[in-house]
């Protein structure tokens, strides 16, 4: 791979939604091509349609067949199918699940191989992608079956907040009894771990919130706090790391309490995002921290109501492409600290 630039990997999302248009607006802007090296995986006719439907004449892929062939100059597109898919704006079809899965695929192979440096993932529709291939209720999951260890973390980061969930992708109903204290515990450990190897946060202050309204007012409105959460804020207080809480969350994110935190881990999907998306809409970043891969996504999903009238903004995706960027040069650089850290000294002293 080349050490000029970073190659940036992207999957183009489910075909009938927005992701091919906050792509292509994404790279219309030549600063973008300064940082880095785009690689779409998908087809030249289906982008294409997106582009002639938007309107857009001053934009083109630059269509290879290896990474071998990239252009740093350009936005690259790799075919990963020949057929001709109905792109139907706006729908959800069994085509929209087939092609963003393919898509997906290629680009998770190519990170595998190190051919691609980071992944940026558009949006999928996590119905209509479901298949033998694919059995898993997101991305997270699927690329934490890939490259991880089960361990992985749904991670949103923002220039104000930064929210992590214990529990992803699952039906409210199942949250609590798929709560254990050392399940929360592990998450901490992966949030304290990212927040200084991607993040360079020297000594994370990472906030816990609790599972039941008022954090379970001392066991009145459930025992979830005091059998689950606080053995776990205490382990992590043990190991070293200055874990704090639990707090209620509506208080916590009504008062500004948030902003004392490095981090937030919220107990279920919807408790950290809802007030994350709330905050920082359109300039969050969906991470998956965790993994020793780096992989990003924009913080909203497929827009079917918006798809192909030219209305959405490309704000997120590009933001996720700085901060996969980022995070890979942070990580990168965190690596050569801690194998040699005289070496990186010395370095400094010289400056």
């Amino acid at each position: 791979m080349s050490d000029e630039k970073i190659i940036v990997g992207i999957s183009q999302g489910d075909i009938n939604g927005i992701g091919l248009e906050v792509i292509i607006k994404t790279f219309l802007d030549p600063q973008m091509l300064e940082i880095c090296t785009p690689v779409v995986f998908g087809s030249l006719k289906t982008a294409s349609f997106h582009r002639k439907a938007l309107n857009i004449e001053d934009f083109s892929f630059n269509q290879i067949k290896d990474i071998s062939e990239i252009n740093h100059k350009r936005a690259n597109l790799i075919n990963v199918y020949e057929d001709e898919p109905l792109v139907e704006l706006g729908k959800q079809t069994p085509a929209g699940g087939t092609y963003a899965f393919k898509s997906l695929e290629a680009a998770a192979y190519a990170l595998s191989q190190k051919k691609v440096h980071v992944l940026v993932t558009a949006p999928i529709n996590k119905e209509n992608i479901q298949s033998p291939e694919f059995q898993f209720p997101g991305h997270t999951e699927y690329l934490d079956d890939r490259f991880g260890d089960g361990n992985s973390l749904m991670f949103l980061v923002s220039d104000t907040l930064r929210v992590a969930v214990a529990t992803g992708h699952i039906p409210v109903t199942q949250v609590a009894q798929a709560l254990s204290a050392e399940k929360i515990l592990k998450k901490i450990q992966v949030l304290n771990k990212s927040l200084i190897q991607d993040f360079q946060v020297r000594k994370p202050k990472i906030a816990v919130l609790g599972l039941n309204p008022h954090a379970g007012d001392n066991g009145v409105i459930g025992n979830e706090e005091q059998n689950i959460i606080i053995p776990a804020i205490n382990k992590a207080k043990e190991e070293g790391m200055l874990a704090y809480g639990p707090y209620p969350a509506d208080g916590f994110f009504g008062n500004g309490t948030y902003k004392q935190f490095d981090a937030v881990l919220a107990m279920y999907h919807d408790q950290g995002l809802i007030p994350f998306k709330t905050i920082a809409f359109n300039n969050g970043v969906n991470f998956t921290a965790g993994l020793p891969v780096v992989r990003t996504s924009p913080d909203h999903g497929t827009a079917y109501d918006i798809a192909g009238k030219n209305q959405a903004s490309e704000e997120s995706f590009r933001k996720a492409v700085y901060t996969a960027i980022d995070i890979y040069k942070t990580r990168k650089m965190h690596g050569e600290i801690t194998a040699n850290p005289l070496r990186i000294s010395l370095q400094k002293r010289e400056r």
